[in-house]
């Protein structure tokens, strides 16, 4: 089916013959355009003024932006503080928020931006922190939790505004651009999800400001190298670096820019008339504005985050000894003499990102060498604590003897404190890492044999080139088992059960220098017979703690699958999403409690899924006419269809897909940003079988799809504004059996 070509018909779609017919029917009002309206409207977008939203028309982008916005904060803030309970994740990103407030640092597996604008509306609030947001608990008097869940569901509403001038630069029609933006509007799951103090409607305030800054930018492009060019090609990346620093998942938003940004040049690069310099210019300001400038935003988010967090608190153990020595009230390197000696007691930190400290306890191997297990565990105990002890051939260590310090080349044991034996390894394969070596802990102070030695190699130290010496936090090493040639080791894999869970330590056989999992640094330790030092005075430096926290992040995030020993009733499947096949209890359904069910609008879900397989099969539809030689669509309707209706399947595409091919266990929320895409799909789609329709029966079309996705909002209100009472009142909402809005 071919789209009728704009130039055949005015901005509204009815043509030059309809508009005459009208005039000679003597309707009242048909043919009279009052003279302060004449003089607005120019001569392409002129039209009869036979009707109120007509007479209004040349104020539509003005007056329905302001209406739809105002809708939007009233569907996201009435009623907002209705619960007092703490509600679904509110009990992680509210906690985050007073670790802001209290200076604390913690670990998370988001980056900083989301949390630290909670944090924001925890201070706006005169919120000091002490709450401890745990699940379904009460709000104290003293937490203004509402004015917290306000300053959320602002971005919330904000998405509606970017919707309209969205649609708008995507250059729907009229009655499109208001669908569009009524689907994001009256979407139920957008609504309720924006009520809380979550992270979710920042994530899609900024999808929307990346997607509209990308339309705006592209709409530039007769004008390149203009002020407006370079001004969207800026605010897309900030935007860019903005999504990306709340959730990854704004990666995949990043994704559609840059597939875009490579169709632009290089059909730039095909254009033989573009001299060499334009071409450069061109490639040369989509770097800065498309890489540099969102990386400058997401590092400067982390710069942010380390400078507010500057307090010891939970997440510091995620993190390097070094960094965490400069913290405040932090027990790491307290006190610690600056060199290492024999007889030090001390704790050694694992260098490789979210590597945990050098661990042993009673229990032993179930298979192997049946000995002391050895792993690595990042929370603090004494079970952590080593003795540095001369070799075998060097006797037993002296007390009244000179100190001894420990540098490159030495050959020491490690004596465990708790349970006094020797750090150990031999020709057992490890036990689930089967190529390398196994280490135990074996024998006493006395009892033991060579394979108990261990060659300390320097690879570099923060504070000095002098590697006689090994000092607290700043020098890292290796340790050669000098028997066997192999290299300790704690990389990512997890123990079972009956190692509770923590980190395999292994002997490597290869040789990687490079390999941090192999490096070591001593985070504290004691000797009577040294002086304290200031290890704090080293300051760890930024970008090394940057690319830690972020690959901690990663191997935490990678972390999150699903546990086969536990039933998760809250996750769901990627291929349940589009099809709004379930939905996610928010909070207790106990009948005191009010109630939250996290489920989208039936035709808003429906209508943009079917959308999807309706552009795919159109897609084919022409590309198969057009190969048969059918050359029905113009230029013009070409573009159209390219930048307004393919590159938001792709959008849909990159953010959903990932889901269905990663492991980590996965949430209905998680499908929010690709929907926005699916609903941009589904105005396309309307608006391309609309345009040649008849003026009545297009109006009477949008008016019936304003009514049924209105109408389904209104039905489904009460699972976004609060169940009240017995949730048994929701059972006629209950169309499929996986809705549990009640049992």
């Amino acid at each position: 089916m071919a789209v009728q070509d704009e130039s055949r018909g005015t901005a509204s779609g009815v043509d030059q013959g309809e508009l005459k017919r009208r005039n000679v029917s003597g309707q009242p009002n048909g043919s009279y355009i009052p003279q302060e309206v004449e003089e607005k409207m120019d001569d392409k977008s002129k039209k009869q003024a036979n009707s109120f939203l007509q007479a209004l028309d040349d104020y539509e982008f003005l007056v329905a932006p302001i209406i739809f916005t105002a809708l939007a904060f009233f569907t996201r803030m009435w009623k907002i503080g209705l619960s007092n309970i703490v509600t679904w994740d509110e009990a992680h990103f509210g906690k985050f928020g007073s670790h802001y407030l209290k200076r604390e640092f913690y670990f998370d597996v988001h980056p900083p931006l989301g949390k630290m604008l909670v944090g924001l509306s925890g201070y706006l609030a005169g919120y000091n922190g002490s709450f401890e947001f745990k699940s379904g608990e009460t709000y104290p008097e003293t937490l203004n939790y509402t004015y917290m869940r306000l300053f959320n569901s602002a971005f919330g509403a904000l998405c509606i505004p970017l919707a309209y001038f969205t649609a708008k630069e995507l250059h729907f029609k009229k009655p499109t651009v208001w669908l569009v933006t009524m689907m994001v509007l009256f979407e139920n799951s957008y609504t309720t999800i924006s009520r809380f103090i979550l992270l979710d409607s920042m994530l899609l305030f900024f999808t929307f400001t990346t997607v509209f800054c990308w339309s705006k930018f592209h709409n530039q492009r007769h004008d390149q190298f203009g002020p407006e060019w370079v001004l969207w090609l800026v605010m897309t990346g900030i935007s860019v670096g903005c999504v990306c620093s709340v959730k990854w998942v704004g990666m995949f938003g990043t994704a559609l820019v840059g597939l875009y940004t490579i169709e632009d040049l290089w059909n730039k690069f095909g254009d033989l008339k573009m001299p060499k310099v334009t071409l450069a210019a061109h490639f040369g300001f989509r770097v800065v504005g498309l890489i540099v400038i969102p990386m400058i935003v997401y590092m400067l988010s982390f710069w942010v985050h380390f400078a507010i967090l500057e307090n010891s608190g939970p997440g510091d153990a995620q993190m390097s000894s070094l960094f965490q020595a400069n913290l405040k009230g932090t027990e790491v390197g307290k006190d610690s003499p600056l060199e290492v000696a024999m007889g030090s007691r001390a704790t050694l930190k694992n260098m490789g990102y979210g590597g945990g400290l050098l661990h042993s306890h009673i229990q032993t191997y179930p298979d192997g060498s049946a000995q002391q297990q050895i792993t690595c565990y990042h929370h603090k105990d004494a079970n952590n604590d080593w003795f540095f002890y001369p070799n075998r051939h060097q006797g037993d260590f002296d007390i009244e003897a000179p100190v001894n310090y420990i540098g490159n080349g030495d050959v020491i044991r490690l004596i465990h404190a708790q349970t006094g034996r020797n750090l150990h390894s031999h020709q057992v394969a490890a036990p689930v890492t089967k190529a390398d070596w196994e280490v135990s802990c074996y024998g006493n102070v006395s009892i033991g044999d060579t394979k108990d030695h261990w060659t300390v190699e320097v690879v570099n130290d923060a504070a000095s080139w002098d590697y006689s010496k090994v000092r607290t936090l700043t020098t890292a090493f290796r340790l050669k088992h000098t028997d066997l040639g192999c290299y300790l080791r704690a990389g990512n894999v997890n123990l079972p059960q009956w190692g509770f869970k923590q980190i395999e330590t292994t002997c490597v056989k290869e040789n990687r220098p490079r390999d941090t999992f192999t490096h070591w640094n001593v985070e504290s330790h004691t000797n009577e017979r040294l002086p304290a030092g200031d290890p704090g005075s080293y300051k760890s430096p930024f970008l090394r703690d940057f690319v830690h926290l972020n690959v901690a992040m990663m191997t935490s995030n990678n972390a999150l699958v699903p546990d086969p020993d536990k039933q998760d009733d809250l996750a769901s499947k990627p291929w349940q999403w589009p099809l709004l096949n379930v939905g996610l209890r928010m909070c207790g359904w106990d009948d005191h409690i009010v109630k939250y069910f996290l489920l989208g609008n039936p035709a808003v879900y429906w209508g943009s899924t079917f959308s999807l397989a309706l552009f795919i099969g159109m897609v084919v539809w022409y590309a198969v006419r057009w190969q048969r030689g059918y050359d029905e669509l113009t230029w013009k309707q070409i573009d159209f269809l390219h930048y307004s209706g393919v590159y938001p399947v792709i959008g849909w595409f990159l953010h959903y897909l990932p889901f269905v091919a990663m492991a980590r266990v996965t949430y209905v929320h998680h499908y929010y940003p690709a929907l926005y895409f699916a609903i941009l799909c589904c105005g396309f789609c309307v608006d391309w079988y609309t345009r040649e329709l008849r003026k009545l029966t297009r109006m009477g079309v949008f008016m019936v799809l304003y009514a049924v996705v209105i109408g389904m909002f209104w039905l489904f209100r009460a699972i976004c504004f609060g169940i009240v009472g017995s949730h048994k009142q929701m059972k006629h909402l209950k169309w499929l059996d996986t809705w549990r809005m009640t049992d």
